[in-house]
This record gives structure tokens, C-alpha cells and sequence, in this order.
């Protein structure tokens, strides 16, 4: 009797573990979904000034290429937290990269075929409603699929989002440097291959749902009821707009706010900043449970306050790149983080929570670069004002934080 338990016990360890190798595939085909995202959003600011010089197009209406992004991104979101469920992960996530592939594929296409501006406006309005998507959909996947430790899984999959853009720039600097920045708009299409490629192997892996992975999800109005919900919110527009405030504005700081060349700025400035802030997320993977999430998140806002300070107050070029580079590490752990915490307090939240969490993200994705755009321009294209400004947002998150801390 005895061995016949221990067989059927090795059985079940064997069939789990077998179960578990199969979702490893929804594993990669996600993180190949947030690399396509960082194309999506860091791809075009590399060229910002690029579409100045060659189209004539003023910085304070390229501006309005960040906020349209992220505003299309939150208006998918709020979308997404009603019919995500009802379309299927499957049909969604495949959708999400095709919409994603169409929009690197129009930044080549739609400024020479119709006025230049309106061209890169619709050519964002593709990527950020695949870029929306991917980011509503791919961290539920990964939140119901079978796992050992949830937040160190979360925080391995945004780091992927790193990763990418740490790839898109150096491979895109790269490029630029050798065949000059002429070339964009054959490695905008390059890049739509990896959307088309990630939405083939979105339609072969198993996906689970969260209703399946942890039973009936809380109903919505509930959701919105619970006070610590909306100090989660209030944490992701923190989060969002101290992230993309930095890096949005990275390239063209570097180029004309320093007078540095356009590889020196893009290496040392976005592309530190995001090999940084993979770091961070990286490092969390590892250690798990071991670091208390919110003490991190609160340690992270002050030095997100002084990387926003150096690099608006600093009188050296490189040492300003430094502060910018630094922002990265110190925003690392904030998306991931938030999610796991949220996903812990908020138990039964569902998809619904995730659209949400994501499109306050957004919110704040679009607000932080606004600002900074927006506040440099009234003081004559200066960065100091802009970035100076822009540290009311980790001063918001460390309240935020200190709040949900007393919270139960």
C-alpha cells in the first residue's frame, strides 16, 4: 500500500511538472509581447528630432505623440476592463500585435502618403491600441499561469519590457550610426516583424484565464468600492508618469538640451535608463519574497527625486545622462510591484483590476511627458523647468506608498 502511494505521488509530481513545461511557451510568447510593446513606445522618440529636421514638424506638436500614445493606451484599457473577457485572451492578444505591427509598418508609410503629422498621429493610434492590449492582457496571462512565486514572475516579465528597449535602441542606434538616420523607415518594418512573429505564437500556446487559474472574480462595483484600490491607482499614474517622464523626453534632452551627438545621448541616456530599470526588475525576480515590496517602493521615490534633480540642475552633459540613466534603476520594481501588491490586497480583482491598474499607469504615461514637454516649452525648449517639474510624481508615489502602508 505504502508504494503504491509513493508511485501515485511520483505520478502527480511528474504530470505537474510536465503540466508546468507546457505553459513555458506562454512564458516566452509573453515576454516576446513586451518587447513588442517597447518597440511600440520607444522607437519613435529616437526619432523625434529626425521628424523635426525632415518634416518641419515643431517639438511642441510632437509632443502630442507621447500624449496620444498613452491616451489611446488608457482609453484601451478602460475598454479592455469590460470586454476583454467576453472577446478571449487568445483572440485579444493575437489582435493586440497585428494592431502593433500596423502601426511600425504606418510610421514609415502614413506621413508620405498624407500631411506628415497626421501620418505619425494615425501611425501611433495602431501601436498604442496594440500596445494597450498587450498591456491588459499579458500580465493576467502570467498571473494565471502555473507558477512557483507570483511576483517574482511579474517582475521577470516587465523586465523583458527593459530588455526590448534596451535592444530597440541599441539596434536602432546602431543602424543610424552606420547607415545614417535616413534609413528609419526600413528599420520601422524590420521591427514590425517581431509583432507579426509574437502574434503566430500567440495562437499556438495554452493560455489560461484568471477566472479559471483562481476561481469567480470579484464583481466590479466592489472593486471600486474598496478604498485601497483607488491608493493603488493613484500609485500607477505615480509610477507611470515618473518613468515615462524621464525617458519619453531622454534622446531629445540628450541632443538639444545638452548639445551631446544623437548615439552618445540615445546609449547613455534611454538606453541606460531602461538597462537600469531591467536590472532592478531582474534582481526582484531573484530575490522573491525576501525584500518588502512597499519599503522598496517608498526607498525607490527618493531616489527617483534625486535623478530628476540631477539631471535637470546639473551644469555637466554626462553627469545629467548619469541622473537620467540612475531614474531607470530607481523606477525598476514600481509596475511589477504595484500589481503584485494590488493583486495581494485586492484578492478576486480579475482582469478587470488589471485593465484598470494599467490604464491609471497610462494616465500617468501620458500626463509625466506632457508635463515635461509642456513646462519646457513655456521657458524656451529649457529641460531644467520640465524635469524640475516633474518631481511632484515620486513625491506623490512615496505618499501614496506611505498611505497603503498603514493601510490593511
Amino acid at each position: 500500500m505504502k508504494n503504491t502511494k509513493c508511485a501515485s505521488g511520483e505520478a502527480s509530481v511528474v504530470s505537474a511538472s510536465k503540466e508546468n513545461a507546457k505553459y513555458k511557451r506562454t512564458l516566452y510568447a509573453c515576454y516576446l509581447g513586451y518587447i513588442t510593446q517597447a518597440a511600440g513606445n520607444n522607437f519613435s522618440p529616437l526619432l523625434f528630432v529626425t521628424f523635426h529636421d525632415t518634416f518641419g514638424i515643431p517639438l511642441s506638436q510632437i509632443t502630442l505623440l507621447v500624449t496620444l500614445n498613452f491616451t489611446i493606451q488608457l482609453l484601451v484599457d478602460l475598454i479592455s476592463a469590460k470586454w476583454v473577457d467576453k472577446i478571449g485572451y487568445r483572440s485579444a492578444i493575437v489582435a493586440a500585435h497585428m494592431f502593433s505591427a500596423a502601426g511600425l509598418v504606418g510610421l514609415a508609410v502614413f506621413p508620405y502618403i498624407m500631411p506628415p503629422i497626421a501620418g505619425l498621429l494615425l501611425s501611433v493610434v495602431f501601436y498604442a491600441i496594440g500596445g494597450g492590449m498587450i498591456e491588459v492582457l499579458i500580465s493576467p496571462i502570467v498571473e494565471a499561469t502555473p507558477t512557483e512565486n507570483k511576483a517574482s514572475s511579474m517582475s521577470l516579465l516587465h523586465s523583458f519590457y527593459c530588455w526590448g528597449t534596451v535592444a530597440v535602441i541599441l539596434i536602432s542606434t546602431g543602424v543610424f550610426a552606420v547607415f545614417g538616420t535616413g534609413c528609419w523607415r526600413v528599420l520601422s518594418c524590420v521591427w514590425a516583424i517581431l509583432p507579426i512573429a509574437t502574434a503566430v505564437m500567440f495562437t499556438r500556446v495554452p493560455i489560461l484565464t484568471l477566472a479559471e487559474a483562481e476561481g469567480e472574480s470579484m464583481p466590479l462595483h466592489e472593486l471600486l468600492s474598496r478604498r485601497i484600490f483607488w491608493i493603488f491607482v493613484l500609485l500607477m499614474i505615480a509610477a507611470g508618469a515618473s518613468e515615462q517622464g524621464m525617458i519619453q523626453w531622454a534622446s531629445t534632452f540628450a541632443e538639444r538640451g545638452l548639445g551631446v551627438t544623437k548615439t552618445v545621448g540615445d546609449i547613455v541616456g534611454p538606453c541606460m535608463f531602461a538597462a537600469l530599470q531591467g536590472t532592478a526588475r531582474s534582481f526582484y525576480a531573484k530575490m522573491g519574497g525576501r525584500v518588502d515590496l512597499l519599503k522598496s517602493i517608498i526607498g525607490c521615490g527618493f531616489v527617483c527625486i534625486l535623478s530628476y534633480a540631477i539631471s535637470a540642475f546639473s551644469p555637466i552633459p554626462i553627469i545629467a545622462l548619469v541622473g537620467c540613466a540612475l531614474c531607470g534603476l530607481s523606477v525598476g520594481i514600481l509596475w511589477p510591484g504595484i500589481f503584485s501588491i494590488a493583486n495581494v490586497k485586492c484578492k478576486g480583482g480579475g482582469t478587470a483590476m488589471f485593465a484598470l491598474l494599467a490604464l491609471a499607469g497610462d494616465v500617468g504615461c501620458a500626463g509625466g511627458p506632457t508635463l515635461v514637454g509642456a513646462v519646457s516649452g513655456m521657458f524656451g525648449d529649457s529641460f531644467t523647468y520640465g524635469l524640475s517639474a516633474a518631481i511632484i510624481f515620486p513625491v506623490m508615489l512615496i505618499v501614496c506608498a506611505l498611505i497603503c502602508k498603514k493601510m490593511k
